[in-house]
């Protein structure tokens, strides 16, 4: 089994990840004085599709104003601090890579956003929270590194109010044979462990959750895929995107998720379930 550290180490990979970021803000023209959520969006949002998968996922969400959500594996904050500016909500954010923890909170702190959103370091598999504290939560493209996936759900469950939501998107397993790699969350095939949108549902029900809708995402991250591919091949890749986190086998990762999906090797879902009253 990878061990937690190996795995936030491949998502860093050593970097100064906020240091990367503040250079590719300089050279996109965004001065940090008066950045904007916006203007980050492009590489803090660090999940297949970016961006637009939060906003889906976030349409599909019961948040009220002033209600505390979690993001379990936040990355770098982007969604959280999205999240927290689109309900007028708190947002506390966990992840096991420590250099985006660092980034998370030195960019909220850029926003002026602290009162809203804290991130800290820590695993999902064992949240640092005290039972029912939270209004909702959710996790991004999270899961397919989480080697006990019912203690992941277990926690999830634990530290939500009942009637709370719990949302997630993943790349699941496919039905014709193992990922072709490099991909975005494993080099080679170490620290994945996918399982079946079958076995997620599954997964959710023996945990406790309900109401558990699940939602074929394969054709939307596919084209996804392969516009950010045809940019590259044109030289048309801004300088601030996702693709400075994933270092230069990002055009083959993203090749490679493509490819999956369409050998159906991968299987990406969203789904969003709750907690029983």
């Amino acid at each position: 089994m990878t061990s937690a550290k190996a795995i936030a180490d491949h998502w860093s990979r050593g970097a100064d990840v906020y240091g990367l970021i503040v250079v590719a803000l300089a050279k996109a023209g965004k001065p940090l004085e008066g950045l904007t959520v916006d203007d980050l969006a492009p590489v803090d949002h660090f999940h297949a599709r970016g961006l637009p998968a939060t906003v889906e996922l976030a349409d599909r969400l019961a948040i009220e104003p002033g209600q505390h959500i979690v993001d379990i594996g936040c990355g770098l904050g982007g969604p959280a601090r999205y999240i927290a500016r689109r309900f007028g909500c708190n947002v506390s954010g966990i992840d096991i890579t420590e250099a985006f923890v660092d980034a998370a909170n030195k960019l909220t702190a850029l926003l002026h956003m602290e009162r809203q959103v804290k991130v800290e370091h820590g695993d999902g598999q064992r949240l640092p929270y005290a039972d029912a504290s939270f209004d909702g939560a959710y996790t991004q493209h999270v899961t397919m590194n989480v080697a006990d996936r019912p203690a992941f759900f277990a926690q999830a469950w634990r530290v939500l109010k009942p009637g709370a939501f719990f949302a997630l998107t993943e790349h699941g397993l496919g039905p014709t044979g193992n990922p072709h790699h490099p991909v975005p969350w494993s080099m080679d095939g170490s620290g994945a462990y996918l399982v079946t949108p079958a076995e997620t549902r599954a997964f959710l029900e023996k945990a406790g959750f309900e109401a558990i809708a699940v939602e074929d995402t394969g054709a939307k991250y596919v084209a996804g895929y392969k516009a950010a591919i045809e940019r590259a091949e044109q030289g048309g890749l801004p300088p601030l995107g996702v693709h400075l986190l994933m270092g230069e086998t990002a055009p083959q990762k993203t090749r490679n998720s493509a490819r999956n999906i369409e050998e159906r090797r991968t299987h990406p879902i969203q789904v969003v379930c709750r907690k029983p009253e």
